[in-house]
């Protein structure tokens, strides 16, 4: 049972069924935030909102009973119990800001389809390499709004009047939202100061920003190289499953030293082959003591010239069933 069960789970579309009650659950919370359509459809928007709950409770302890404590070896498993948990106590009522981590089942689309997951994955082990670049850019951040507030902080105040304001101001050059505007403003007083702008905007944007780019692209192909590895040993691994079928079909090639000797059949004692010529005489596969038990009787005599079986007779000599007259 609990391997069905792991199969049914497990299962293609299993996957496709989850994937379509998330769709349908993010549709329905999308529609929540419409007041004409609460009012009309409130009802029923409710009633799927709970058979979607109902459907990720079943799928999560199926996956509970299937798997047992490997259950909580997967992180996406976990992923998925915290979302889930999150979002049962307010199902059904509660504070508006609160029942909103409803919107969180969405997020199960991460770890049900693949590439999704591939790309959390890569973001997940790009994040070590990016450390050193996220403290080289608070440094630079740093640096410069202090520059910007010594330089700057009496003529702009509501730009560089202090080292908060003036790092708030950089972050905004550094993403490029309007950082022309503030360049120009600051550059009514101080001409020279597009030389500070320019060489901060070039640093940040053109340098570090990259730099974060290269790491989680470098890392997605790490991942997807692992994964290619992984396929192709399972390939290879399927190959050689398939060779050895072929060859547990044709069991002639597993001799390659020649077919075996063949072993002398062991010879047969003298009442051994007579039995064998009674069986022949007799037409049957019974053995011959049955047969001369059956005629009451040992063997008698054969005539000379006689066709056909020997004539049992009774005799209570003393002589070994099988012997023959003479043979001695």
């Amino acid at each position: 049972m609990r391997e069905r069960v792991c199969r049914v789970v497990e299962s293609h579309r299993f996957q496709q069924f989850i994937i379509a009650v998330i769709l349908v659950n993010a549709a329905v919370l999308g529609a929540e935030t419409s007041p004409y359509v609460v009012v009309r459809y409130g009802e029923v928007l409710s009633a799927i909102d709970h058979v979607a709950l109902g459907v990720f409770i079943a799928e999560l302890a199926a996956k509970l009973y299937a798997y047992r404590l490997r259950f909580f070896c997967d992180p996406w498993n976990i992923f998925d119990t915290v979302i889930i948990g999150l979002s049962v106590p307010f199902a059904g009522g509660g504070i508006s800001v609160v029942r909103a981590l409803r919107v969180l089942r969405t997020l199960r689309l991460i770890s049900v389809i693949p590439s999704l997951r591939r790309v959390v994955t890569a973001l997940l082990n790009a994040i070590p390499g990016m450390t050193s670049i996220i403290l080289l850019l608070g440094l630079v951040l740093y640096v410069a709004a202090v520059i910007g507030a010594k330089l700057y902080g009496a003529t702009a105040p509501e730009l560089f009047g202090d080292l908060p304001t003036s790092l708030f101001t950089l972050f905004q050059i550094m993403t490029g939202d309007a950082w022309s505007d503030v360049a120009r403003e600051v550059m009514e007083e101080h001409p020279s100061a597009w030389v500070f702008f320019i060489g901060f905007v070039l640093i940040c944007t053109f340098v570090v920003l990259n730099l974060f780019i290269a790491v989680v692209v470098s890392a997605m192909e790490e991942e997807m190289a692992r994964e290619s590895a992984i396929y192709a040993e399972v390939t290879a691994l399927r190959a050689e499953l398939r060779e050895l079928r072929e060859e547990l079909r044709e069991p002639g090639r597993f001799m390659d030293a020649g077919p075996p000797a063949a072993v002398p059949p062991r010879p047969r004692s003298l009442p051994a082959r007579m039995r064998r010529s009674v069986r022949l005489l007799l037409g049957t596969s019974a053995s011959p003591a049955r047969e001369v038990r059956s005629r009451g009787g040992r063997w008698g005599p054969r005539p000379h010239g006689a066709i056909g079986p020997p004539t049992p007779r009774r005799d209570q000599s003393s002589r070994p069933y099988g012997a023959i007259e003479g043979s001695e």
